[in-house]
């Protein structure tokens, strides 16, 4: 058995209340750990540890916080291996892709953050006439919060924890009480970069209890979550009459717009792996897929052989296209909606039944699944499912492509296939989302700003956008005549 410990001022202690929570392996559908059932007493202790961390980490150079992150940087890349293994254990996703990408990507995080610390400059406005100069001090926080969730483990806890401490502020995290391994692992990693006692502390624990402990915390300023919207909308309700600063992740029900004129092969390749990376449990995912119609009923035909193509697997097997879903409950979750699908009126074209893994029979093992719809207001268009699940639709139109793209509360991204440039420029004008990617998807750049609009969240992270947001702007304005 794995018994994970919470990590406080440098430390790994057992919440102090002694309770603990079973961690599940998906892919065998078995407990491998335990992990901190942690309360309002172990998350003040890890807001002490934080507070008597933050006067000397926020006076620190420069270039002393570029060296540590960097060190971390350089040794997630070290224990590459054992941390995509920890990550496909525990998540259920391929290792490949663990390997591939999650990894890499929490690397790369704090290697951003590291280099943009030392190039993240302040603005200066003289008042010529008035004899007056005008210039901005950014200055960190102090103790932030930071909620990620389950779908990308490692890659979003770093994404929001590298520019925290980068900015000068120290931190208070919690992962997700699902797959919570990599972050324990994290805490080993600082220790070995010579991170300060208490610059990051990551406390174990359910998010009704452990993050709503965080989030009404009264010294813990600002909140950094990702996850779903009615707990974003909670942790709003909460946070904002404190006069927290937020930044709000949240969920999506992103459009994919093919035009007749795209690279048909490259799109299709594509349009898979958007449609089932990570099992679909990824939030930039493209879930409603229309399609002009006069290619329709062949993208029809070609999107399901390529998808019964996809092998379903155990995490560990190197050809394993599609692992587990997370957890049992979030399995039946999606096995709801495919459930409702002639209730909605749609059609399963491909998939839509669990599968048993020899060896992994326990697993939370769901086919890749097609559904036609012929309406976008039914609930497998307007609601986020979070799974390896996708609707097809035709359009004639531009205009009935944008509107149909539009019209759900989410507005997180959307993907776009056209090698019209004036469509491009007008429909990426148009589109209500923070993300619009034009013949291609999930091609990131760390300097951009990341977050959706609507009910896909508040505020931007990645970039100087998230060290702007981890710092506070003071004018500091000088009479010199």
């Amino acid at each position: 058995m794995q018994n994970i410990k919470n990590y406080i001022n440098g430390e790994f202690v057992n919440p102090i209340k002694g309770g603990f929570i079973d961690n599940y392996n998906p892919s065998i559908g078995e407990v491998y750990g335990q992990i901190p059932n942690s309360t309002t007493e172990d998350v003040e202790k890890a807001y002490q540890s934080a507070k008597s961390a933050f006067k000397q980490w926020s006076n620190t150079t420069l270039n002393e916080r570029r060296d540590i992150l960097s060190k971390i940087a350089q040794l997630i890349q070290l224990r590459l291996p054992e941390l995509a293994k920890a990550e496909a254990k525990d998540n259920g996703k391929p290792l490949s892709l663990a390997k591939a990408i999650d990894i890499p990507r929490a690397s790369s995080n704090f290697q951003y953050f590291a280099d943009a610390i030392t190039q993240f400059s302040s603005e200066a406005h003289e008042s010529i006439g008035l004899g007056a100069m005008n210039f901005t001090l950014r200055q960190p926080i102090g103790v932030v919060g930071c909620i990620s969730p389950w779908n990308l483990p490692l890659y979003l806890f770093t994404w929001k924890i590298a520019p925290a401490i980068a900015a000068g502020n120290c931190v208070v995290a919690k992962p997700s009480e699902v797959t919570p391994m990599t972050a324990y692992l994290l805490g080993e990693i600082c220790n070995e970069a010579g991170l300060p006692k208490g610059v990051l502390n990551i406390v174990h624990g359910l998010g009704t209890t452990t993050g709503q402990a965080i989030i009404e915390h009264p010294d813990i300023k600002a909140i950094s979550f990702t996850g779903g919207t009615a707990t974003g909308a909670h942790i709003a309700r909460t946070a904002a009459p404190m006069f927290k600063k937020l930044s709000l992740e949240l969920g999506g029900k992103n459009p994919n717009i093919i035009f007749a004129d795209c690279d048909y092969e490259n799109m299709l390749a594509t349009t898979v792996r958007s449609s089932f990376a990570n099992q679909g449990q990824i939030c930039l995912c493209g879930s409603r897929i229309f399609v002009e119609e006069s290619i329709y009923e062949q993208f029809k035909k070609d999107f399901v052989q390529k998808v019964s193509e996809l092998k379903i697997g155990n995490p560990f097997d190197e050809d394993t296209n599609i692992g587990a879903l997370v957890s049992k409950p979030h399995l039946e979750k999606v096995k709801s909606y495919i459930d409702i699908a002639e209730q909605e009126g749609g059609k399963i074209l491909y998939g839509g039944n669990t599968v048993t893994v020899e060896g992994s029979e326990n697993g939370y093992y769901l086919e890749p699944t097609i559904i036609e719809v012929s309406s976008n207001q039914c609930r497998l268009n307007q609601e986020e499912i979070f799974g390896p699940v996708v609707t097809l639709m035709s359009f004639k139109t531009e205009e009935e492509a944008l509107q149909l793209a539009n019209d759900v509360v989410y507005g997180l991204s959307s993907t776009l296939w056209t090698n019209n440039l004036t469509r491009t420029m007008r429909l990426s004008k148009e589109l209500h989302a923070g993300i619009v990617w034009v013949n291609t998807w999930l091609l990131r750049d760390l300097r951009t700003p990341f977050g959706g609009q609507k009910a896909s969240g508040v505020g931007r992270e990645g970039g100087f956008e998230a060290l702007r947001f981890f710092t506070e702007p003071k004018n500091v304005c000088i009479k010199y005549e």
